[in-house]
């Protein structure tokens, strides 16, 4: 699908990491931008960096109303036709840890950011490209995130892993009922990457971390995640 000059992308977790590169090469090749972050993000900020092109949305990805406003806001600026969603959290715990079980209610909160919100931002980003003309056969596309965790989930990623494995199993549904309507659903599945997820862990992890990926042996770079994007778009 061309990008042209009235093509919006819809991105959440878009102030930093995975989103934010996604939007600077997006709006590098023509697009305009609709930033979903959190209100206590760089958004506002990152927004202003990119110019008029770019516009900020605090939002919370479980919230229906506020992902409408996001969408409602992006189909101002031209035609809704990319929505990318990289919004996660990663919180970490053993099903049995030295505390005890792992808390419910941080296990249903990763899954209700991760997954349901990823599900929140396509079905209504879906619902906006319904109104476009096809453009090389294409209405619009979704890229969503899930992780090397929904294949390979490690020690402590039982929640991280679940929610991933999720949007996996969502991916085919999704794309197989949108087919129709001329939307693509794609999912990327990164391993380890240089986001600000990985900035809080001591420097001896993120070396352990780099020694385990076989070739070559270091982190995935954001702006990598970025150009698949834009090949599949």
């Amino acid at each position: 699908m061309r990008i042209t000059d009235s093509t919006v992308a819809l991105v959440t977790g878009g102030a930093s990491g995975l989103g934010g590169a996604t939007v600077r090469r997006l709006v590098a090749d023509g697009a305009k931008a609709v930033v979903l972050d959190l209100p206590t993000s760089a958004g506002a900020a990152f927004a202003a960096e990119l110019g008029d092109a770019v516009r900020f949305i605090p939002t919370d990805v479980r919230d229906e109303a506020q992902v409408q406003a996001a969408v409602d806001v992006a189909r101002e600026l031209g035609e809704v036709r990319i929505a990318v969603t990289c919004a996660g959290v990663a919180t970490p715990g053993r099903v049995i840890g030295r505390g005890g079980p792992l808390s419910l209610d941080t296990f249903r909160t990763v899954v209700d950011i991760n997954l349901v919100g990823s599900f929140n931002v396509l079905r209504l980003a879906a619902a906006a490209m319904l109104t476009n003309e096809p453009v090389d056969g294409d209405r619009g596309v979704v890229v969503m995130t899930a992780s090397i965790a929904a294949f390979d989930g490690q020690v402590g990623q039982a929640a991280y892993a679940a929610s991933k494995g999720g949007i996996v199993g969502l991916t085919l549904s999704a794309a197989r009922d949108l087919a129709d309507k001329a939307i693509r659903v794609v999912t990327v599945a990164p391993g380890t990457f240089e986001t600000p997820m990985m900035a809080g862990l001591p420097g001896e992890t993120k070396a352990i971390l780099e020694k385990q990926v076989p070739h070559p042996s270091r982190l995935g770079n954001p702006v990598e995640y970025a150009a698949l994007v834009r090949h599949i778009v």
